[in-house]
């Protein structure tokens, strides 16, 4: 029997960013979900970037072997193209990006993975894991140091061990699985998993609703449990080929967004990207048949139903700021670590932040990808979250700190 995905791909900003650096792809044969890390300058690009590599590969005419083959070779063309893109930016050193991925081959799935991102498997009423974190409180729990349950609000839960940064033996985990009829993959970046208790995914995976209402269920969980990071999902359904109600690829977040040179329209991105356009040519267009009279009209309608919305965006301003100044993060100012009560983003002229806790940690003390992640800003649930990730920094400048005095490198 030949099979192919019945899918949904979906992608939300989150709470707190202004940009969205994730980026996800679902078509008949290729299912991806990209978190891009480095701030604002980059880690959206590195998501994009990858998924632009991985769909080219989106068609059914490989063997498992052949699949396995290229999708290695495209997450690794995505890592060079990585490297190639910051080193002739500046700006972006530094930017990475998880990926994790399953490409259809015939009745076989391959399964690429890096990072945090995750994928689980719905096979008859049981949800399971296949994929393992590349992150810090993953090693601890390996360790046996800590539970998963512990796992879920350390401080250090978002520092990850592996991604595609475009340095050398930035590879993924590979692996083969068995396409059965009826079995329900989810992808996700950490946005979901990081902010939806595992069972009430499961419960949602499991509710039987069509993938596109699942996708939009789990994202609607993440913002309503005050994900501040971008949430992206991609839910697939194994069916019989031909019984899939639509086989158009879906490209969401960032590569949605961005449409390098070298993608054509004709490729699945391409014709995917193509259902997001909005076409606003005719926005303003004033027919000649209105006159002076009708036109004053409709601007004193307008100007009364703005006075109204003024007001009401008065009101959800002074909520909206008054939330923000009970939230904390962790950044940067004067080459330091420091404590900011508010969020990472500006209203304007008018700062969401004030820095409250100046540390005495120099950012040059840090770990390449600590001092990268400070200086992209670190969201904590409260004060006293902000102080423990202060001291988990602390301890990390130490250990690199005695490393360069032994003439060791402290790593990224």
């Amino acid at each position: 029997m030949a099979l192919t995905f019945h899918f949904a791909a979906r992608s939300d900003v989150g709470l707190v960013r202004k940009d969205n650096q994730d980026s996800g792809y679902a078509g008949p044969h290729l299912l991806v979900v990209a978190d891009g890390m480095g701030g604002h300058a980059g880690g959206d690009i590195a998501s994009a970037t990858a998924i632009t590599e991985l769909v080219e590969i989106d068609h059914d005419s490989l063997t498992a072997a052949e699949a396995s083959t290229r999708l290695s070779r495209a997450i690794t063309s995505a890592n060079t193209e990585i490297a190639r893109t910051a080193a002739e930016h500046s700006e972006l050193e530094g930017m990475g990006t998880t990926v994790t991925a399953i490409m259809r081959a015939r009745n076989k799935l391959i399964l690429a993975h890096i990072g945090d991102s995750r994928a689980y498997l719905l096979r008859e009423g049981r949800v399971t894991q296949i994929t393992k974190d590349h992150s810090f409180v993953q090693t601890l729990i390996d360790e046996g140091r800590i539970t998963e349950e512990e796992a879920s609000t350390h401080p250090q839960r978002s520092v990850v061990t592996r991604v595609l940064t475009g340095a050398d033996g930035d590879e993924p985990d590979l692996g083969a699985r068995e396409a059965r009829l009826g079995d329900r993959y989810l992808l996700c970046s950490d946005g979901l998993s990081g902010f939806v208790a595992r069972d009430t995914i499961e419960e949602i995976l499991a509710a039987g609703a069509a993938p596109g209402r699942t996708a939009d269920d789990l994202v609607s969980l993440a913002i309503r449990a005050g994900a501040p990071d971008n949430v992206t999902v991609v839910v697939a359904d194994v069916v019989e080929a031909g019984s899939a109600p639509s086989t158009q690829p879906q490209v969401v977040g960032s590569a949605a967004l961005r449409r390098p040179r070298k993608r054509v329209d004709t490729s699945p991105a391409g014709k995917a990207a193509a259902l997001t356009r909005t076409d606003d040519e005719d926005e303003g267009v004033e027919l000649d048949e209105e006159g002076a009279t009708s036109r004053r009209g409709r601007w004193g309608r307008r100007l009364g139903g703005l006075l109204v919305v003024v007001l009401l965006l008065g009101a959800g301003l002074y909520a909206g700021y008054a939330w923000t100044q009970q939230q904390y993060f962790v950044g940067a100012q004067d080459g330091k670590v420091t404590v900011y009560r508010g969020v990472a983003e500006d209203l304007g002229p008018i700062s969401l932040s004030s820095a409250v806790d100046p540390t005495d940690i120099q950012l040059s003390e840090l770990p390449t990808f600590y001092r990268d992640e400070v200086e992209a800003t670190i969201s904590v649930d409260s004060r006293s979250a902000a102080d423990q990730r202060v001291e988990s920094l602390r301890v990390a400048a130490e250990k690199c700190g005695q490393l360069r005095a032994t003439g060791e490198p402290c790593g990224r």
